[in-house]
C-alpha cells in the first residue's frame, strides 16, 4: 500500500476530487491510503497563525517553519517506511512528469507540503528529499499540484487499473503518445471509423496503432520524439507514411 500524507492549510480542496473514480475505489481497495494534515493544527500560536512578515522586508507573508516541521514530524513519525519521499510543492522545483509518476509508485509513503501566500520560510528545505513543479506557471497554492501527484502515481500503483496493457499504452509511458481510440458508432456525421479496426486483424491494427502514435508524437511533440530511439519497424513505419528515416 501507497500512503499519502498531504499537508495543507485547506484539506477541504481535497473532499470532491479524492472521492471519485479510480482514486475512490483504490482507497477502497486498500491500494492507497491518503490522509490530510491540517498545518494549522501544528501551530502553536493561539490564534493558529501559520504565516509572518519576511525578514529584510517585502511584499506578502511567508509561512513559518516552526507547522510544516511539526506536521512533517507528526507524518514521519505515524508509519514506519523503507521508503519515504518528502516532497515540497514549489515552481522552482523538478518539472513533474511520467518519469517521475513510476518512480513516486514505487514508494511507500509520500509526504506532499503545500505552500501558499509568498512562500515557505527557506529552513523548510532542510528537511525535504524532493521540490517538485507542475511547470513554469505560477498557482495560488500547492494544492492542485499535490492532487495531480497522487492522481498519476496512483495509476501506476499494481491493481489500481486492473490491467498492465492500459497502463504500458498510455500516453508518454514508452515515450509516445498514445494512438487513436475510436468506439460505435461505426459512422457518425459522416466520420467513419478506420477500417482496419473493423477487420479483426490484430496484427494490422497493432501496426496502425503504433503508426499513428509515431504520427501524433511527431506533429505534436516533436520535443518527445527526438528522444525516442526507434526500431527497425518505427523507422520502417515512418518511411511508409512519407516522413523519410529519422534518428
Amino acid at each position: 500500500m501507497l500512503l499519502f500524507h498531504i499537508l495543507t492549510l485547506f484539506p477541504e480542496f481535497f473532499a470532491g476530487p479524492l472521492d471519485v473514480s479510480i482514486l475512490k475505489r483504490a482507497r477502497e481497495k486498500g491500494l492507497i491510503k491518503i490522509e490530510l494534515l491540517n498545518i494549522r493544527d501544528f501551530s502553536r500560536d493561539k490564534h493558529k497563525k501559520v504565516d509572518d512578515y519576511p525578514y529584510g522586508g517585502g511584499a506578502g507573508m511567508v509561512m513559518k517553519p516552526e507547522p510544516i516541521f511539526e506536521a512533517v514530524d507528526f507524518a514521519v513519525g505515524s508509519v514506519e517506511a523503507r521508503k519515504r519521499r518528502i516532497i515540497l510543492l514549489s515552481p522552482q522545483g523538478r518539472i513533474f512528469n511520467q518519469e517521475m509518476a513510476r518512480e513516486l509508485s514505487c514508494e511507500e509513503h509520500i509526504i506532499l507540503i503545500c505552500g501558499h501566500y509568498e512562500g515557505i520560510d527557506e529552513r523548510v528545505k532542510t528537511i525535504i528529499t524532493d521540490e517538485v513543479s507542475l511547470g513554469d506557471f505560477v498557482l495560488t497554492g500547492g494544492e492542485i499540484p499535490a492532487l495531480a501527484i497522487v492522481d498519476a502515481t496512483s495509476r501506476l500503483v499494481p491493481g489500481v487499473l486492473g490491467s498492465y496493457e492500459s497502463v504500458s499504452e498510455e500516453s508518454f509511458s514508452n515515450g509516445l503518445l498514445e494512438y487513436p481510440h475510436y468506439t460505435r458508432p461505426e459512422v457518425y456525421r459522416g466520420l467513419r471509423v478506420p477500417e482496419v479496426l473493423l477487420s479483426g486483424n490484430h496484427k494490422e491494427i497493432e501496426l496502425f496503432r503504433r503508426r499513428e502514435a509515431l504520427r501524433r508524437t511527431m506533429e505534436k511533440r516533436p520535443d518527445l520524439f527526438k528522444k525516442l530511439k526507434l526500431t527497425e519497424l518505427d523507422k520502417k513505419l515512418l518511411e511508409e507514411m512519407g516522413f523519410g528515416c529519422q534518428e
